[in-house]
């Protein structure tokens, strides 16, 4: 397994929670994109993550059959293929709320994957698992509840919106300032918290979002 082992962890966190410490070792630029269809409803996720070059290189050092020094078409559809498997757990990073009420996401059909620049760039669209009517107050983000991996999103223009009816709505970017989610929350984030982050769930408050109102 040597590095696989590492990698699957660093993508999913499957190795023992105590390798879960709170603060990131693997860094990614995420792109999201919420589209809204005909209907009046949230259809689909799109995300796009890129990884950074030491991890990036780790990838390719394992899933590297061939040994030259690149990932080729098979080698990247088994990176895809690895987590598409993986993240299910952790619905695939991804945070979906409608007025309040966590929604989970479905499989993705697949995880296209690339290598460029030295850099892993992962794509792919996930959908609501049940229906996202735009009323009320919606959010979403791409976190790591682990807190193993840290999901930035560059600049407000990488969270943004698709489809005309969704653009009707009022919608922002959401950036927390650390401090004050401490200030605000100092009685719930507990010790618990810092010691399993995946327990308590409540890395996502520290996380970027989009916000939509209709």
């Amino acid at each position: 397994m040597r590095i696989k082992r590492l990698v699957v962890a660093g993508l999913a966190i499957l190795l023992a929670p105590t390798l879960a410490f709170a603060h990131p070792h693997i860094f990614a630029e995420a792109r999201l994109e919420v589209a809204s269809d005909d209907k009046g409803e949230v259809s689909e996720l799109r995300n796009v993550w890129r990884f950074d070059e030491l991890f990036s290189a780790s990838v390719v050092l394992d899933f590297d059959k061939n040994s030259n020094a690149t990932l080729d078409p098979d080698e990247l559809a088994e990176v895809g293929q690895t987590v598409l498997e993986s993240l299910s757990e952790y619905n695939y990073y991804t945070t979906a709320l409608e007025n309040g009420k966590s929604i989970k996401v479905s499989k993705p059909e697949h995880i296209t994957v690339d290598y460029k620049d030295g850099q892993l760039l992962m794509i792919f669209a996930v959908k609501p698992a049940e229906p996202m009517p735009l009323k009320g107050k919606l959010s979403f983000g791409v976190y790591d509840p682990t807190m193993y991996t840290a999901m930035d999103f560059p600049t407000d223009d990488d969270l943004t919106v698709v489809g005309d009816k969704i653009a009707a709505c009022e919608h922002k970017v959401v950036r927390p300032d650390p401090d004050e989610v401490l200030a605000e929350n100092k009685d719930t984030l507990t010790d618990a918290f810092w010691s399993d982050p995946t327990g308590t769930d409540m890395s996502k408050l520290f996380a970027t979002r989009i916000e939509i109102t209709c």
